[in-house]
């Protein structure tokens, strides 16, 4: 079975005292992991350090960081390498998630610069991919996210994707107050595992998690996790509360 993951994405939010007592809430719930289930919390830059310190000594417990940059080093006020990353003891990082597509502007080939630095320096990326809400009303969902996927993946090497992570997320169900369901899910999810088997042969394709990110709660993680493509989820609002967060844990595929 593939790894099954809860990922939690804590965006810009939370002084420090609130993120470090919500991580003190989740470490001290003393959830056990089963061998191929994972948590991973993004944070702020600024609370890495703070945050890998506090779960170093848990099993399947890991930080993210919420981006890095498409360069190696220079003159890039106010961004952070991948390989600063790497040697700060991060491993994971997401790339390419939707508020970043939307309010900076990123393109695909950008996308592709960030998830090669990434990936050069050892990092597990969390590579998100997903539709608007005009694209969905269409019915271009696929191709648009194929077009995600080709030209950002389009340069890995063999072996390189042992180390990504898809989060699909459906961006019109986001805060739009329209709602996914989980037949959707599936489909995309499904869709997507093609999509990585035509690029990588089955083997490889079928072994890459592939997260679901359209708003996933407590009251919705078991029906959603528990379809055949759908590996776990990519958490935003709800990966804030510790109670709810933890209830998704415990809704992954065991």
């Amino acid at each position: 079975m593939r790894k099954q993951i809860a990922a939690a994405n804590w965006k810009m939010n939370l002084s420090p005292e609130e993120g470090k007592s919500l991580l003190a809430e989740i470490v001290d719930a003393n959830f056990k992991l089963e061998k191929k289930q994972e948590v991973i919390i993004a944070v702020p830059f600024l609370y890495l350090s703070m945050a890998s310190g506090m779960v170093e000594n848990i099993n399947g417990v890991h930080i993210a960081a919420q981006d890095c940059s498409a360069y190696d080093n220079g003159a890039y006020t106010g961004q952070v390498s991948a390989e600063m990353l790497s040697q700060s003891g991060i491993s994971y990082v997401i790339v390419g998630h939707s508020e970043r597509r939307q309010y900076n502007h990123e393109t695909n080939k950008e996308l592709a610069g960030k998830l090669n630095q990434a990936l050069a320096n050892h990092l597990t990326v969390i590579f998100c991919c997903g539709e608007p809400l005009s694209v969905r009303e269409e019915g271009s969902q696929e191709m648009y996210v194929k077009i995600q996927l080709d030209e950002s993946l389009c340069m890995l090497s063999p072996g390189q994707h042992d180390n990504l992570i898809i989060a699909y997320e459906p961006i019109w169900a986001i805060g739009t107050g329209k709602t996914a369901s989980t037949q959707q899910a599936q489909e995309m999810h499904a869709f997507i595992r093609h999509t990585l088997n035509e690029k990588f042969g089955e083997d490889a394709g079928n072994e890459i998690p592939i997260l679901y990110g359209g708003s996933v709660k407590p009251a919705n993680a078991a029906e959603i996790f528990g379809q055949p493509d759908v590996d776990g989820g990519l958490v935003g609002g709800a990966s804030l509360e510790a109670k709810d967060f933890l209830e998704i844990i415990r809704s992954l595929k065991a």
